[in-house]
């Protein structure tokens, strides 16, 4: 790594050290590029983890839906009562470790811009680096998405996003409406509805439950749906918007019990609750925004990458209007597997690119 006036030259900038950006460094090390010298990796959260170590803590491991290991390293013998958040946090602690790939943390990227000589200038918290080079892998957490309502700012009780849930206790006695039709607000209401007054559940449009496993197949069609609207530089859908919500036992009973009764969404909120255009009213003491995250990307934005459509046109992994720029992470790969195979096409293409960087692909020693 160079230093030239206090900015550090390196052939490549990792984003984010979740499972994409792990994935990746896993791939650059694999082929030949050294950590510190050849690439780094900058990581905005202050443990490892990912977006895991921020999960609530009744969400334990066995609950977690779809976890993948990463490259070159299984998980395993992990308890299933234990907090995903604690042993996926350690998991990614030991596969650092294990593959030394020197996360720095927390790390703020602020900006990524047009630097000298073809070269990205990335402007972080601890200094800049440049770079031939990005691999952004700055996930959605950071950026939950809260719909805006009429009313909204007259509600007298608590509102809150899926990124704050607290844990089902937390709303004993009160009533809630949850807002969502995805995964967290189905498992939101499962664990809040023993505990509160009442619950209601409201979405835009009607949940489609899936029956019967989910297949190799259609995991390939829901990837390809989501591949096709960032082909043409659409915001990517979330997986259960192309998938459907499994009908697990423990949802059926749900449905049975009446917990699971969805209702349209509502017209606006008022200070005691919400409302709907045809007169009906429900009491709510808070409204629990289930209604998912954006690709936190705003530090791009200097690079102009979004399209009229509102999204960044990838083909695969690369940003079409910029090869420089991977996206791992997002839209397709926005999945523990997807985001390993991404992390893996990335790398692949970056060696491509840079010309004289290295180009050792078969180098197994990673150590």
């Amino acid at each position: 790594m160079g230093v030239h006036d206090g900015v550090r030259d390196v052939d490549v900038v990792v984003t984010g050290a979740g499972q994409a950006g792990l994935s990746s460094a896993y791939h650059l090390r694999r082929t030949g590029f050294r950590p510190d010298r050849d690439f780094v990796v900058l990581d905005r959260s202050p443990a490892p983890g990912g977006a895991w170590q921020f999960r609530w803590p009744s969400l334990t491991y066995g609950k977690v839906h779809g976890m993948h290991a990463l490259p070159g390293m299984e998980l395993t013998d992990a308890d299933p009562a234990r907090e995903s958040s604690e042993v996926i946090g350690a998991y990614f602690d030991a596969y650092e470790r294990a593959f030394d790939l020197r996360v720095r943390r927390p790390v703020d990227v602020r900006a990524v811009r047009e630097g000298d000589d073809g070269r990205l200038l990335v402007e972080t918290s601890a200094g800049a680096w440049t770079a031939r080079a990005l691999i952004n892998a700055t996930g959605t957490w950071d950026r939950p998405f809260r719909p805006r309502y009429p009313g909204q700012e007259t509600f007298r009780g608590r509102q809150l996003h899926t990124a704050e849930y607290p844990g089902p206790e937390k709303f004993a006695g009160q009533r809630v409406v949850v807002v969502g039709g995805g995964a967290s607000g189905t498992q939101h209401l499962m664990e809040i509805a023993p505990y509160a007054a009442a619950t209601t559940w409201v979405t835009r449009r009607p949940p489609v439950f899936r029956e019967g496993p989910f297949t190799e197949e259609v995991g390939r069609a829901a990837v390809a749906l989501v591949e096709e609207r960032v082909r043409r530089g659409l915001p990517p859908q979330s997986v259960v918007s192309v998938t459907g919500l499994p009908l697990s036992d423990a949802v059926r009973q749900a449905v049975a019990d009446g917990v699971l009764d969805r209702q349209p969404m509502f017209d606006r909120i008022v200070p005691d609750g919400v409302e709907w255009d045809d007169g009906r009213h429900v009491d709510a003491d808070v409204i629990l925004w289930a209604t998912g995250f954006r690709a936190a990307i705003g530090h791009l934005a200097p690079l102009r990458l979004r399209e009229p459509g509102g999204g960044v046109r990838v083909e695969g992994t690369r940003v079409v209007s910029d090869p420089r720029i991977h996206l791992v992470g997002y839209g397709p790969s926005a999945s523990t597997i997807g985001a390993n195979r991404a992390g893996r096409a990335a790398v692949r293409d970056i060696r491509r690119l840079l010309v004289g960087g290295p180009d050792r692909e078969n180098v197994e020693n990673v150590a």
